[in-house]
């Protein structure tokens, strides 16, 4: 079990069998149909149409920024600085702030089913059950991790993982980032002080805020899948429903870009 915030919970080494989930290991071709595909993986759960539970792992071969869901885009990115590095900005379907992507930040993605998992039907909880088993799976590697903020890890008190979620009637989508070598000085160059700031952030700056792990993507890809015991290769995805969503939200700037 893992311990966090106030809540003892429960990992997949205690759980059963039939509780483990499928693993996705795969990047799309561009950042709308990366972000469409974790929607689209939530949506099919939702839907019944395929496993209750997912763990995604992708990294964007581009540098992007992605708000959140209610971001107000200039409240939170430099759009001029974007603009001027042909750094595209997205719009994700989960709350929190704004983050930068990118290569050298291994992104990942669960699809939590409720009747599976009740601790995660409430959202705090969601948090602790999620972010725990993240450290858990890195602690073995660097112990230092820390669990920060509502959504954060932490190395000696920098963010290399910031996540957020997004809540349906019967599952839930959490998702976030995780630097290892990524070009860290692209975060303070795109993204503004961010208007909410934890308290452990004590107003600095991002240069000063954010590391990378010393670790690779293959060492954060194998901790990832040996902690959340996955049992098998997802063999098919939500094509169709991907495409879908592109269209219609992640290559329009109404959906994207809107204020």
């Amino acid at each position: 079990m893992v311990q966090w915030g106030g809540f003892v919970t429960v990992s997949w080494h205690d759980a059963p069998e039939g509780h483990r989930v499928k693993l996705l290991d795969l990047t799309l071709p561009t950042p709308a149909e990366n972000l469409a595909l974790d929607e689209a993986l939530l949506e099919q759960a939702e839907s019944g149409d395929g496993p209750p539970e997912v763990l995604r792992l992708w990294e964007s071969s581009q540098a992007m920024v992605v708000v959140g869901r209610s971001s107000r885009v200039d409240d939170e990115v430099d759009r001029d600085a974007c603009q001027r590095m042909g750094i595209p900005i997205f719009r994700r379907s989960s709350g929190g702030a704004a983050v930068v992507a990118g290569p050298g930040c291994l992104m990942y993605a669960v699809v939590l089913d409720y009747q599976r998992r009740p601790q995660v039907q409430m959202i705090q909880q969601a948090h602790c059950y999620v972010i725990g088993m993240l450290a858990r799976a890195i602690r073995p590697l660097i112990p230092d991790v820390s669990c920060c903020g509502t959504s954060d890890l932490a190395l000696h008190g920098r963010k290399f993982s910031g996540n957020s979620l997004r809540c349906k009637r019967t599952h839930l989508l959490y998702h976030g980032t995780l630097l290892y070598a990524f070009p860290l000085d692209l975060i303070s160059t795109c993204l503004k002080q961010p208007p909410r700031q934890p308290e452990y952030r004590q107003g600095r700056n991002h240069d000063d805020f954010v590391a990378n792990l010393p670790l690779t993507a293959e060492q954060l890809r194998m901790a990832l899948i040996r902690t959340w015991c996955t049992d098998a290769t997802l063999g098919t995805w939500p094509q169709l429903r991907t495409r879908e969503l592109v269209q219609q939200r992640y290559s329009q700037d109404s959906w994207n870009l809107r204020r």
